[in-house]
Parts: C-alpha cells; structure tokens; sequence
C-alpha cells in the first residue's frame, strides 16, 4: 500500500495564518472562523510562497486531470466537453464555511465566486452554483454545458427543491437568502443548458474544486 503523501497548509485568514504540517493543525485555525481562507499544498516552500500571495489566486490552479482508469476504460468515457463551465463547493464542516464557485473548465478562469458563507453544507453549495452557473449561461445566450460532481445538487435543481436537513438561524441567513432565491429562479425560468455528472474517475477532480485537502 503506497504511502500517503505529506501535504502543508496554507492559513491565509484563521484564528492564526500561516502555514501548517498537518490537516488537524490546519483545522484548529478555520473552526469557527468566519470567512476562513485556505488551502493545501505538495511542498512547505509552495505552501510559504502562497502565503505571500492571494488566495483567489492560488484555489484550484494546481488541479490536472488524472485519471484512475484504465486507457480502455477512459476510451469509452471519453474526454471532458471543453465548451462548457464547471462548478463546485467547499465546505469546512457540515454545517460549517462554505463558499461556491464556477470556472471554465478548460482554461480554469474563474467565472463567479460567492461566500465564504458562516455556516453552510457542501450540498447547498454545490445546488446555488449550479443555478448561479444557469443563470449566467442563460443571460449570455451561451450553448455551453455545465458540470457538476454532485448528483444530489442535480437531482435539486431538477426537482426545483433545496432539500437539505440543515435548519434556519441567524447564522445562515444569508445562505438560505441565496437558496430562495435560487429556487425562485428555477421556478421561473426555463433553460437549454445541459447539466452534466463529472467523471472524478475518468478525469481527476473537477475544474472548480477548491484545492483544499
């Protein structure tokens, strides 16, 4: 069995920033913090560079397509439809911060971006892109696909329901404003976009995964 490898994490807004040898120490400093900012990284030296940096600028760069099938196997999938914009969420706990965002899935340019949100759950995350990434397409009459790798957030938006088990408080307020409002909008409007399942293992992780752990 091949041994896990190490990773470092970078704290750019925490209880204390800085860079972390491990995911538990990293975790002491985004609990409970609202609009944590975070990510990991191969090498101590890529982690302290980062920390320089922005972090917009550094979730998801790193991210290439690796596959765990076989060359037969993916033959049969085939590759990503690159005229199309992929979308993900993070959530550190459930409930727990959780920001949502969307990117072209060839160049990686972000698109949209929204949160970090006080307290949310990676599902309702993963509904408001979709719909976000709808709504964008939609507007500028784009023939563009959209990918998700979440089938709970595409069985939602089919079902024009956010059917998550987390209760309203003061808290996420401002999440469920934005659930309202998504659920608004699919019941109002009509769409051509065709939502598609990203294939982790044919193609690695999806375009707009944050890069996190």
């Amino acid at each position: 069995m091949s041994k896990k490898k190490k990773k470092y994490y970078t704290v750019w807004k925490g209880h204390q920033t800085g860079v972390f040898d491990s995911w538990n120490a990293c975790k002491l400093q985004i609990k409970d913090y609202p609009g944590a900012q975070y990510k990991s990284f191969a090498t101590i030296d890529a982690a302290k560079k980062a920390l320089a940096g922005n972090y917009k600028d550094y979730i998801g760069k790193d991210k290439k397509f690796t596959s765990e099938l076989s060359t037969s196997q993916l033959k049969k999938i085939g590759l990503p439809n690159y005229n199309s914009i992929s979308v993900d969420a993070a959530s550190s706990g459930n409930p727990g911060i959780m920001e949502y965002r969307g990117v072209d899935t060839k160049t990686k340019k972000q698109l949209f971006i929204q949160g970090p949100f006080q307290e949310g759950t990676n599902n309702i995350g993963e509904f408001l892109a979709l719909v976000h990434g709808l709504a964008i397409l939609k507007k500028n009459n784009s023939d563009r696909i959209l990918y998700t790798d979440s089938k709970i957030a595409m069985s939602w938006v089919r079902k024009k329901v956010c059917n998550t088990k987390l209760e309203r408080n003061s808290k996420n307020k401002a999440v469920f404003d934005l659930v309202d409002r998504a659920i608004d909008w699919l019941k109002n409007n009509t769409y051509t976009t065709v939502i598609v399942k990203w294939e982790t293992k044919a193609w690695g992780e999806i375009p707009a995964d944050f890069g996190r752990k």
